[in-house]
Protein backbone atom coordinates (compact mmCIF):
# COMPACT_ATOMS: atom_id res chain seq x y z
CA UNK A 1 0.00 0.00 0.00
CA UNK A 2 1.63 3.59 -0.78
CA UNK A 3 2.19 5.87 1.85
CA UNK A 4 -0.31 8.68 2.48
CA UNK A 5 0.40 11.93 0.91
CA UNK A 6 1.77 14.95 2.83
CA UNK A 7 -1.30 17.19 3.93
CA UNK A 8 -0.27 20.58 5.05
CA UNK A 9 -3.26 20.61 6.92
CA UNK A 10 -2.29 17.79 9.39
CA UNK A 11 1.40 18.06 9.21
CA UNK A 12 3.33 15.21 11.05
CA UNK A 13 5.05 15.89 14.52
CA UNK A 14 7.74 14.15 16.24
CA UNK A 15 8.48 14.68 19.99
CA UNK A 16 11.50 13.83 21.98
CA UNK A 17 11.08 13.40 25.95
CA UNK A 18 13.73 14.42 27.80
CA UNK A 19 13.50 12.48 31.11
CA UNK A 20 15.76 15.06 33.17
CA UNK A 21 13.33 18.14 32.60
CA UNK A 22 9.76 16.28 31.68
CA UNK A 23 10.49 18.55 28.43
CA UNK A 24 9.35 17.45 25.08
CA UNK A 25 11.13 18.35 21.89
CA UNK A 26 8.77 18.99 18.72
CA UNK A 27 10.35 18.50 15.10
CA UNK A 28 7.24 19.29 12.45
CA UNK A 29 7.65 18.82 9.30
CA UNK A 30 5.26 16.92 6.05
CA UNK A 31 6.94 13.81 5.27
CA UNK A 32 10.26 12.66 4.25
CA UNK A 33 12.06 14.97 2.08
CA UNK A 34 10.47 18.18 3.51
CA UNK A 35 11.31 21.17 5.30
CA UNK A 36 10.91 21.39 9.24
CA UNK A 37 10.51 23.30 12.07
CA UNK A 38 12.35 22.28 15.44
CA UNK A 39 9.94 23.30 18.88
CA UNK A 40 12.15 23.84 22.47
CA UNK A 41 15.10 21.79 22.45
CA UNK A 42 16.77 20.83 25.28
CA UNK A 43 20.65 20.95 26.28
CA UNK A 44 21.63 18.60 28.54
CA UNK A 45 22.96 20.33 31.78
CA UNK A 46 24.38 18.36 35.22
CA UNK A 47 23.71 21.47 38.35
CA UNK A 48 26.17 19.39 40.25
CA UNK A 49 28.81 19.73 37.90
CA UNK A 50 28.04 22.52 35.43
CA UNK A 51 28.44 20.36 32.69
CA UNK A 52 26.90 20.16 29.45
CA UNK A 53 26.20 17.26 26.67
CA UNK A 54 23.85 17.12 23.57
CA UNK A 55 22.50 13.33 24.24
CA UNK A 56 19.05 15.08 23.64
CA UNK A 57 19.50 17.57 20.88
CA UNK A 58 21.68 14.38 18.64
CA UNK A 59 18.58 12.36 18.92
CA UNK A 60 16.65 15.29 17.09
CA UNK A 61 19.69 16.17 14.61
CA UNK A 62 19.66 12.07 13.83
CA UNK A 63 15.76 11.80 13.62
CA UNK A 64 16.30 15.27 11.24
CA UNK A 65 19.14 13.18 8.90
CA UNK A 66 17.15 10.12 8.75
CA UNK A 67 14.26 11.34 7.21
CA UNK A 68 16.23 13.63 5.00
CA UNK A 69 14.43 16.94 6.34
CA UNK A 70 15.58 20.51 6.02
CA UNK A 71 15.28 23.16 8.99
CA UNK A 72 13.50 26.06 8.26
CA UNK A 73 13.10 27.20 12.06
CA UNK A 74 14.66 26.79 15.48
CA UNK A 75 11.83 27.82 17.44
CA UNK A 76 11.57 28.70 21.38
CA UNK A 77 7.89 29.07 23.17
CA UNK A 78 9.28 31.42 25.49
CA UNK A 79 12.68 31.78 27.53
CA UNK A 80 12.47 28.29 29.44
CA UNK A 81 13.30 28.14 33.28
CA UNK A 82 13.48 24.71 33.57
CA UNK A 83 16.02 23.71 30.65
CA UNK A 84 18.50 25.06 28.66
CA UNK A 85 17.72 25.33 24.70
CA UNK A 86 20.12 23.66 22.36
CA UNK A 87 18.92 26.32 19.93
CA UNK A 88 23.10 27.13 18.81
CA UNK A 89 24.16 23.39 18.78
CA UNK A 90 21.23 22.79 16.40
CA UNK A 91 21.61 25.46 14.23
CA UNK A 92 25.56 24.80 13.70
CA UNK A 93 24.65 20.99 12.63
CA UNK A 94 21.54 21.34 10.81
CA UNK A 95 20.89 25.20 10.11
CA UNK A 96 17.87 27.18 10.48
CA UNK A 97 16.25 30.41 11.91
CA UNK A 98 16.72 30.73 15.98
CA UNK A 99 13.23 32.34 16.53
CA UNK A 100 11.15 33.69 19.90
CA UNK A 101 8.24 36.10 20.34
CA UNK A 102 9.15 39.87 19.90
CA UNK A 103 8.25 40.17 24.05
CA UNK A 104 11.65 38.27 25.05
CA UNK A 105 12.79 41.70 25.60
CA UNK A 106 10.90 42.32 27.93
CA UNK A 107 12.06 39.20 30.25
CA UNK A 108 16.08 40.41 28.86
CA UNK A 109 15.30 43.84 30.73
CA UNK A 110 14.11 42.14 33.92
CA UNK A 111 16.67 39.48 34.04
CA UNK A 112 19.80 41.64 33.12
CA UNK A 113 18.54 43.78 35.87
CA UNK A 114 18.57 40.79 38.40
CA UNK A 115 21.51 38.88 37.03
CA UNK A 116 23.50 42.08 36.72
CA UNK A 117 24.40 40.86 33.71
CA UNK A 118 27.62 42.41 31.45
CA UNK A 119 27.30 46.45 30.61
CA UNK A 120 27.36 45.11 26.55
CA UNK A 121 24.43 42.80 27.09
CA UNK A 122 21.82 43.95 24.56
CA UNK A 123 17.83 44.25 25.34
CA UNK A 124 16.82 44.00 21.60
CA UNK A 125 16.12 40.55 20.96
CA UNK A 126 19.48 40.64 18.43
CA UNK A 127 20.80 37.46 19.85
CA UNK A 128 17.95 35.54 18.29
CA UNK A 129 17.80 35.50 14.18
CA UNK A 130 14.25 36.42 14.41
CA UNK A 131 11.57 37.96 17.02
CA UNK A 132 8.09 37.21 16.02
CA UNK A 133 4.83 38.89 16.25
CA UNK A 134 1.10 37.80 17.27
CA UNK A 135 -0.49 36.45 14.08
CA UNK A 136 3.02 36.55 12.03
CA UNK A 137 3.46 33.58 9.32
CA UNK A 138 5.91 31.25 9.42
CA UNK A 139 6.89 29.48 5.98
CA UNK A 140 8.14 25.86 6.28
CA UNK A 141 8.35 24.37 2.74
CA UNK A 142 4.42 23.66 2.31
CA UNK A 143 2.99 24.00 5.70
CA UNK A 144 2.47 27.70 6.95
CA UNK A 145 2.40 28.53 10.70
CA UNK A 146 1.18 31.21 12.63
CA UNK A 147 2.49 32.72 15.94
CA UNK A 148 0.00 33.20 18.90
CA UNK A 149 0.45 35.50 21.55
CA UNK A 150 -0.01 33.46 24.82
CA UNK A 151 1.29 35.67 27.83
CA UNK A 152 0.65 35.15 31.61
CA UNK A 153 3.20 32.36 32.58
CA UNK A 154 5.65 34.63 30.92
CA UNK A 155 5.33 37.69 29.05
CA UNK A 156 6.69 36.22 26.02
CA UNK A 157 5.44 33.06 25.76
CA UNK A 158 3.85 32.37 22.42
CA UNK A 159 2.14 29.05 20.69
CA UNK A 160 3.25 27.69 17.18
CA UNK A 161 -0.18 26.27 14.90
CA UNK A 162 0.91 24.40 12.01
CA UNK A 163 -2.45 23.18 10.25
CA UNK A 164 -4.70 21.47 12.99
CA UNK A 165 -1.52 20.94 15.46
CA UNK A 166 -0.70 23.68 18.12
CA UNK A 167 2.35 23.80 20.27
CA UNK A 168 1.71 25.67 23.06
CA UNK A 169 4.96 25.52 25.13
CA UNK A 170 3.83 26.14 29.00
CA UNK A 171 0.36 27.69 28.90
CA UNK A 172 -1.41 24.63 29.17
CA UNK A 173 -0.21 20.90 30.46
CA UNK A 174 -2.21 17.46 30.25
CA UNK A 175 -5.85 17.87 31.31
CA UNK A 176 -4.84 16.44 34.34
CA UNK A 177 -1.88 18.32 35.50
CA UNK A 178 -3.10 21.55 34.41
CA UNK A 179 -1.78 25.00 33.08
CA UNK A 180 1.58 26.54 34.22
CA UNK A 181 2.69 29.12 37.10
CA UNK A 182 2.60 32.58 37.00
CA UNK A 183 5.05 33.56 39.82
CA UNK A 184 7.54 34.49 37.70
CA UNK A 185 8.82 38.23 37.37
CA UNK A 186 6.10 39.22 34.38
CA UNK A 187 3.82 36.62 34.51
CA UNK A 188 -0.13 37.23 35.50
CA UNK A 189 -2.91 34.82 36.16
CA UNK A 190 -5.11 36.50 34.60
CA UNK A 191 -3.20 37.15 31.67
CA UNK A 192 -2.71 33.43 31.83
CA UNK A 193 -6.59 32.63 31.90
CA UNK A 194 -7.21 34.68 28.88
CA UNK A 195 -4.47 33.16 26.65
CA UNK A 196 -5.81 29.64 27.69
CA UNK A 197 -9.28 31.00 26.17
CA UNK A 198 -8.03 31.70 23.18
CA UNK A 199 -6.18 28.57 22.18
CA UNK A 200 -9.56 26.84 23.83
CA UNK A 201 -11.31 28.65 21.11
CA UNK A 202 -9.50 26.82 18.81
CA UNK A 203 -11.66 24.09 16.83
CA UNK A 204 -12.15 20.74 19.23
CA UNK A 205 -10.37 18.53 16.86
CA UNK A 206 -7.22 20.64 17.16
CA UNK A 207 -4.19 19.05 18.24
CA UNK A 208 -2.35 20.65 21.04
CA UNK A 209 1.14 19.61 21.83
CA UNK A 210 2.60 20.14 25.44
CA UNK A 211 6.07 21.19 26.19
CA UNK A 212 6.49 19.39 29.41
CA UNK A 213 4.62 16.46 31.21
CA UNK A 214 4.78 15.91 34.96
CA UNK A 215 2.50 12.47 35.23
CA UNK A 216 0.61 12.39 38.40
CA UNK A 217 -0.24 8.95 39.64
CA UNK A 218 2.09 7.04 37.77
CA UNK A 219 0.20 7.95 34.62
CA UNK A 220 2.52 6.67 31.36
CA UNK A 221 3.99 9.90 29.83
CA UNK A 222 2.06 11.68 27.78
CA UNK A 223 1.68 15.24 26.08
CA UNK A 224 -0.97 15.68 23.00
CA UNK A 225 -3.90 15.98 23.49
CA UNK A 226 -6.97 18.27 21.63
CA UNK A 227 -8.92 21.50 22.52
CA UNK A 228 -12.33 19.42 22.96
CA UNK A 229 -10.46 17.21 25.81
CA UNK A 230 -8.64 20.54 27.55
CA UNK A 231 -12.29 22.17 27.41
CA UNK A 232 -14.11 19.28 29.46
CA UNK A 233 -11.31 17.91 31.32
CA UNK A 234 -8.31 20.48 32.26
CA UNK A 235 -8.83 20.59 36.13
CA UNK A 236 -7.63 24.23 36.05
CA UNK A 237 -9.16 26.13 32.90
CA UNK A 238 -11.71 23.50 32.05
CA UNK A 239 -15.61 24.75 30.31
CA UNK A 240 -17.32 26.46 33.97
CA UNK A 241 -14.14 27.77 35.15
CA UNK A 242 -14.73 31.57 35.88
CA UNK A 243 -11.66 34.27 35.32
CA UNK A 244 -11.75 35.02 39.18
CA UNK A 245 -11.34 31.37 40.07
CA UNK A 246 -8.40 30.66 38.12
CA UNK A 247 -6.88 33.51 39.27
CA UNK A 248 -8.11 32.10 42.77
CA UNK A 249 -6.44 28.78 42.37
CA UNK A 250 -3.36 30.09 40.33
CA UNK A 251 -2.17 32.34 42.89
CA UNK A 252 -2.77 30.27 45.89
CA UNK A 253 -1.04 27.30 44.09
CA UNK A 254 2.13 29.24 42.96
CA UNK A 255 2.72 30.37 46.91
CA UNK A 256 3.45 26.89 47.35
CA UNK A 257 5.51 25.99 44.42
CA UNK A 258 9.53 25.68 44.65
CA UNK A 259 11.51 27.31 41.90
CA UNK A 260 12.86 24.88 38.90
CA UNK A 261 15.75 23.13 40.02
CA UNK A 262 17.43 24.87 36.62
CA UNK A 263 15.90 28.39 36.59
CA UNK A 264 19.03 29.86 37.59
CA UNK A 265 21.27 28.58 34.76
CA UNK A 266 18.66 27.96 32.57
CA UNK A 267 17.61 31.98 32.23
CA UNK A 268 20.95 33.22 32.13
CA UNK A 269 21.10 31.36 28.88
CA UNK A 270 17.96 31.20 27.21
CA UNK A 271 17.72 34.99 26.93
CA UNK A 272 20.79 34.76 25.09
CA UNK A 273 18.89 32.51 22.49
CA UNK A 274 21.11 29.24 23.95
CA UNK A 275 24.53 30.83 23.69
CA UNK A 276 26.80 30.82 26.89
CA UNK A 277 27.66 33.88 28.33
CA UNK A 278 30.88 35.59 27.73
CA UNK A 279 34.06 33.99 29.09
CA UNK A 280 36.57 35.58 31.22
CA UNK A 281 39.73 36.07 30.89
CA UNK A 282 40.05 32.50 32.40
CA UNK A 283 38.66 30.90 29.31
CA UNK A 284 35.35 30.03 31.13
CA UNK A 285 32.00 30.85 31.15
CA UNK A 286 29.91 31.39 34.27
CA UNK A 287 26.39 31.85 35.31
CA UNK A 288 25.53 33.55 38.23
CA UNK A 289 24.18 32.68 41.26
CA UNK A 290 22.05 35.92 42.90
CA UNK A 291 21.60 35.40 46.50
CA UNK A 292 17.64 36.10 48.00
CA UNK A 293 17.37 37.88 44.78
CA UNK A 294 14.43 35.40 43.80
Amino acid sequence: MAAAAPNPATPQVQGFFDKATWTVTYVVHNGPGSACAIIDSVLDYDPKSGRTRTTSADQVIEFVRAHQLTVDWILETHAHADHLSAAPYLKKHLGGQIAIGEQITRVQKVFKGIFNLEPQFKLDGSQFDRLLADGQSLAVGSLTGTVMSVPGHTPACVAYQFGDAVFVGDTLFMPDVGTARCDFPGGDAKTLYASTRKILGLPAHTRLFMCHDYPPNGRPIAYETTVAEQRAKNIHVHDGISEAQFVEMRTRRDATLEMPVLILPAVQINIRAGEMPPKESNGTAYVKIPINAL
